[in-house]
C-alpha cells in the first residue's frame, strides 16, 4: 500500500510517501512544498492544490492522511490560514479521488511512539528507524508528514 502523509501549513507543507507491506514500511520520497510570503494567499494556496494533484498523480498513493486542525487559544488567526491550506489539500484529494483520513496529534503521537504526550524529537528518531532514514529529515514538517503516513499503515492493519 503507497501512503502520502501530509502536513499542511501555508509556508512550508511536509509531505512523505511511503510503501507499507504487512510488516514494514520504506520511504518513497518526501520533502516539501513551499509557498513564498511575497505571493498573494489564494496564489500560495494554488501553489500548494497544485503540488498535491502532481505528488498524486505521479505517485498514485492509495490514501492520503493529514493531521486534524488544531486550534490554539492564543493564536485563532493560525487556524483560519492552516485551514485554508488545508482546504487546498482536501480538495485536490476530491478531484484526483483519492480517500482523505485524518489523524489528531496525539493519535499520531500514540501509534508511533505509543504515548500521546511524546515529544517532536522521540517521534523524529522513531520514523528515522522505522523507515531506516540516514538521518533526520531536515523539516520538522517532513517528519510529521512521515509520521501521519506511518499511523495509518497501522491503524489499517487493525482493521484486517
Amino acid at each position: 500500500m503507497r501512503i502520502l502523509g501530509i502536513d499542511p501549513a501555508l509556508r512550508v507543507t511536509g509531505i512523505g510517501i511511503i510503501d507499507c507491506s504487512r510488516k514494514q514500511c520504506c520511504l518513497v520520497t518526501s520533502g516539501v512544498i513551499r509557498t513564498s510570503e511575497k505571493h498573494s494567499i489564494p496564489r500560495r494556496l494554488l501553489t500548494i492544490y497544485e503540488e498535491t494533484l502532481r505528488l498524486m498523480r505521479t505517485y498514485q498513493p492509495d490514501a492520503v492522511v493529514l493531521e486534524k486542525l488544531f486550534v490554539h487559544a492564543q493564536h485563532p488567526a493560525t487556524a483560519f490560514v492552516l485551514g485554508q491550506a488545508r482546504g487546498s489539500i482536501c480538495l485536490a484529494c476530491a478531484q484526483a479521488n483519492k480517500p482523505l483520513v485524518e489523524y489528531a496529534a496525539t493519535q499520531v503521537k500514540k501509534a508511533v511512539i505509543g504515548s500521546g504526550q511524546a515529544s517532536k524529537a522521540q517521534i523524529q528518531r522513531m520514523v528515522v528507524s522505522l523507515l531506516g532514514l540516514p538521518a533526520v529529515p531536515r523539516y520538522n514538517d517532513v517528519t510529521d508528514a512521515l509520521a501521519l503516513a506511518i499511523t495509518f499503515h497501522y491503524q489499517s492493519r487493525k482493521t484486517v
